[in-house]
């Protein structure tokens, strides 16, 4: 049941159509680890190379760090490879306003990863392509003036507005002073200013 629940939320979190999508990444991952622990008691020169040559395409794919040794590839769980496919890679570079707008992007033909058309959203993508990721020349998003593209910096302008504000209200309780007080505090100052302008003018 436990299970059942993880990849329910995973599926929808990740905007994925069916199970399948998360399955195949799962053995992507499952094949990395079994890579890494066939080779982690290996020191022979052919062992020394297929470490390098596993690292460096987890690096290529923002998976590990540049100083990461192969036991760092046990720790990998589905989520980061999660967070390479593309779809997500689209979201976060808020090129669409939610995962499923995302998807259906993609699969409509509106993405390319440089000079090619990626239809795939489950297509992993490099550090080095991440930068390539746009919208197809003929795609009606690629304005900035799009009605999907303005409404989404509208609502990320509101959420980041809502965000600061709840930011200083946590300020102020954390202060134990709230607006009331801090106006309060404010018309004081003010009084005791004008008063010392007064004092300063009779003299």
């Amino acid at each position: 049941m436990a299970r059942i629940q993880d990849e329910k939320k995973l599926k929808k979190d990740y905007g994925c159509k069916n199970k399948t999508e998360m399955w195949k990444i799962q053995s992507k991952l499952r094949s990395f680890r079994a890579q890494a622990r066939r080779l982690i008691p290996l020191t022979d020169a052919q062992a020394q190379l297929e470490k390098k040559q596993l690292l460096t395409k987890l690096f290529n794919l923002g998976l590990v760090k540049g100083n990461a040794k192969v036991e760092d590839v046990l720790a990998l769980k589905i989520t980061d490879l999660m967070e390479r496919r593309l779809q997500t890679i689209l979201l976060n570079k808020k090129f669409a306003n939610t995962i499923r707008q995302a998807r259906q992007m993609i699969t409509h033909g509106h993405i390319m990863i440089g000079a090619k058309k990626i239809k795939s959203p489950s297509h992993l993508v490099t550090t080095k392509q991440e930068p390539e990721v746009y919208f197809s020349g003929s795609s009606a998003f690629v304005s900035e003036m799009h009605p999907e593209r303005i409404a989404g910096r509208e609502k990320r302008e509101k959420k980041e507005k809502g965000r600061i504000v709840e930011e200083k209200a946590l300020e102020l309780k954390k202060t134990g002073k709230t607006p009331e007080k801090l106006k309060s505090a404010s018309e004081k100052n003010s009084e005791k200013n004008s008063k010392s302008a007064e004092s300063k003018g009779e003299n």
